[in-house]
């Protein structure tokens, strides 16, 4: 019988790995997802897998004819994805400890590499870029996401302000090169695939929303403060945060009152290419 014949999920089970589609890197993934050429009997890599999206997503569409690797500097998610990994059945996945700036994979022996908003996430995107062209045969896709330098901007607009009304110009040229360093103008970054030999075919706009009741909320978020807080801190003189985040909670709390809310903007992009 075939397998997929004989579905018995045990529940108890699904529910530690049931989360294939987290807020955040859902509205990339799908775009991404929606621009692979699936194809059998292919290589790719997942660059950034993360928690296992959209690697694992990748794989099974793939087919086992495939093979997929996925690469990421997060050795503590590894027991993560490969519960996933087993419990799904999914037996074309080769997961590699590593970082995008050095990967150790042959020259020209991928078809695929695609990333969820991750290359702009690493610490060398230069290095990241000629490391994909390295790997990939000539005609082979890229595929990635990324979130763009208005990402948010309605809390940068509000700290920009304290920042100002305190003086602290040099803490403003900070933050501008973070954004600028963490989400480079997408003219720029289009320059530099160009440069690593790609092609680019597709270039897809588009957006989403963080809505929360009002910045309170919003600060305490888990995910603002795993992937944001740290960051936004390091900007600030340490004696001066926690005056500095008072005050830009305490203007957005009033502009939710006002306006029904928190809405933050997160604008990205899909960037489909090939190589040369």
């Amino acid at each position: 019988m075939k397998s997929y014949l004989n579905n018995n999920f045990n529940l108890h089970e699904l529910v530690n790995v049931f989360d294939e589609l987290p807020l955040w890197s859902a509205p990339f993934g799908l775009k991404l997802l929606e621009y692979i050429n699936y194809k059998p009997n292919i290589t790719a890599l997942d660059i950034g897998f993360g928690a296992g999206f959209p690697l694992t997503e990748i794989a099974m569409r793939l087919g086992n004819s495939s093979t997929v690797y996925g690469i990421d500097p997060w050795k503590e998610t590894f027991q993560r994805v490969n519960q996933k990994i087993y419990y799904y059945g999914i037996s074309n996945i080769k997961l590699i400890e590593g970082v995008a700036e050095t990967i150790p994979l042959e020259n020209d022996s991928v078809d695929l590499i695609t990333s969820n908003n991750g290359i702009n996430n690493v610490s060398d995107i230069d290095k990241a870029l000629s490391e994909c062209t390295r790997i990939i045969k000539s005609g082979g896709q890229f595929v990635q996401t990324m979130n763009l330098d208005k990402t948010m901007i309605e809390f940068y607009n509000q700290l920009e302000i304290v920042l100002s009304a305190m003086k602290l110009y040099k803490e403003i040229e900070l933050m501008y090169k973070h954004i600028k360093q963490k989400r480079p103008p997408l003219h720029d970054f289009l320059g530099l695939m160009q440069k690593h030999n790609f092609i680019v075919s597709d270039v897809v706009e588009d957006e989403f929303f963080y809505k929360f009741a009002n910045a309170t909320a919003m600060f305490n978020h888990y995910f603002i403060c795993l992937a944001f807080m740290d960051s936004w801190i390091k900007l600030l003189p340490s004696e001066k945060v926690e005056d500095i985040f008072n005050t830009v909670e305490t203007r957005m709390n009033d502009t939710a009152e006002e306006q029904g809310g928190i809405k933050l903007t997160v604008p990205f992009v899909m960037i489909n290419a090939v190589k040369r």
